[in-house]
């Protein structure tokens, strides 16, 4: 098999994901086009050595719709040869992306390869595709369908996480990222985004509060009881018997915030890199995805990075770096524990509480800082992983080179 070798990251600030966001009047393919063309400057790329273009969209409808990825190609004036295709497994899709990526190099199907992802939540709000998982009542009752919310207030009840917990979680993912931010250490794939006239729109990730603490955290309310007590709550006690009742512990402070952005990885062999004038960064090692049970749903990043490390006869104390996706405070505190991986190698920049979690790119996006990290601090090898909608967990590791 052909090694797959990591050339560059970048990716665009996170904006708030409403209306008065600061990337709202971007596109999701101007967002795209920023990136796409950021990537040829700063490689002096020829992109007609890339063969094809892989990004995950998890609401892939109207302006995200039509196979972004080819419109994206053609509009940031790549290469025609330069083929696109978009996909989506749920918030894992830009780490899919890149896993997909890996595996055409790998086989040899393709020499050079750019993915990611991209998510405009301000202009296309989560479930603006639908799906027979939660508008079927058919389905969505064979499968004791629940919002994730509620499969992380179970988690939480089920691991002992309290309320206090779990905004402790969220105020360090603040304060991380706050220092990170402060020192630059972003810096190196960023890239503003800017519009028509050249104005920057957004140049730092948008959400960051400065100065977050558990007291703050607290005057915040459940987000997730009033969905409980519609009959979700139930839904979930059905499955999980040995329970009385969910605590509703998490809400807008401690989940992942809701923001606009997108993320890119060039990769290739490394013979396509000699080809290209290119210095590799990283390789990746393996890529693993595993589906779980989907009421309690935010369990598979346990699953997922056990396999991944075990294909490769690792464990998980021969990683030195951990991005584990913010979408609840609980998941990443549960994965850690059932890992046995310390919280100071977990999202030491921060994460997705703090910064946001633009679903389709943000696989993609915490790969990127995990390698700028690797190579800020001089370590070896990272993990980035991510729980799934509908029960699944993904796992990519990457080693510097």
């Amino acid at each position: 098999m052909t090694e797959a070798y990591i050339f560059d990251t970048v990716r665009t600030p996170r904006g708030k994901g409403k209306k008065d966001g600061s990337l709202h009047q971007a596109t999701p393919v101007w967002l795209l086009r920023t990136l796409l063309q950021a990537l040829q400057q700063r490689n002096q790329l020829d992109t007609s050595l890339v063969d094809d273009v892989v990004l995950g969209c998890v609401t892939p409808v109207g302006e995200q719709g039509a196979d972004i990825a080819r419109t994206a190609v053609l509009d940031a004036g790549w290469a025609e040869s330069v083929a696109g295709v978009t996909l989506s497994r749920f918030c894992a899709s830009g780490l899919e992306a890149v896993n997909m990526a890996t595996a055409k190099i790998a086989a040899g199907m393709e020499d050079m390869v750019v993915a990611g992802g991209v998510e405009s939540m301000s202009r296309w709000p989560m479930g603006s595709d639908g799906g027979a998982w939660v508008m079927d009542p058919r389905v969505n009752t064979a499968l004791h369908f629940v919002p994730q919310g509620i499969s992380a207030d179970l988690i939480a009840t089920l691991e002992g996480f309290s309320r206090q917990d779990l905004d402790a979680f969220a105020a360090e993912s603040h304060r991380r990222a706050a220092v990170a931010q402060a020192e630059g250490r972003f810096d190196k794939s960023i890239v503003p985004v800017k519009d028509l006239n050249g104005q920057i729109m957004l140049a730092l990730d948008e959400t960051i509060r400065k100065g977050t603490s558990v007291e703050s955290l607290a005057k915040l309310m459940p987000s997730f009881e009033m969905m409980g007590t519609m009959g979700f709550d139930s839904t979930a006690l059905d499955k999980y018997t040995t329970l009385e009742r969910l605590h509703h512990v998490h809400h807008a402070g401690n989940s992942s915030g809701i923001v606009d952005g997108a993320a890119l990885v060039l990769l290739g062999s490394k013979e396509a890199g000699i080809k290209a004038g290119l210095k590799p960064r990283a390789r990746v090692r393996m890529a693993s995805v595993i589906g779980s049970e989907p009421t309690i749903m935010l369990t598979g990043p346990t699953p997922a990075c056990r396999k991944a490390l075990n294909k490769l006869g690792m464990t998980a104390g021969d990683i030195d770096l951990w991005e584990i996706n913010e979408a609840f405070a609980t998941v990443p505190m549960k994965t850690a524990r059932d890992l046995g991986v310390p919280l100071d190698r977990v999202n030491v920049n921060g994460g997705s509480i703090a910064m946001g979690h633009p679903l389709g790119a943000t696989g993609a996006l915490i790969l990127g800082t995990a390698l700028d990290e690797l190579e800020r601090t001089g370590k070896s090898t990272a993990l980035a992983t991510l729980c799934i909608g509908a029960g699944m967990g993904i796992a990519t590791i990457i080693e510097r080179v």
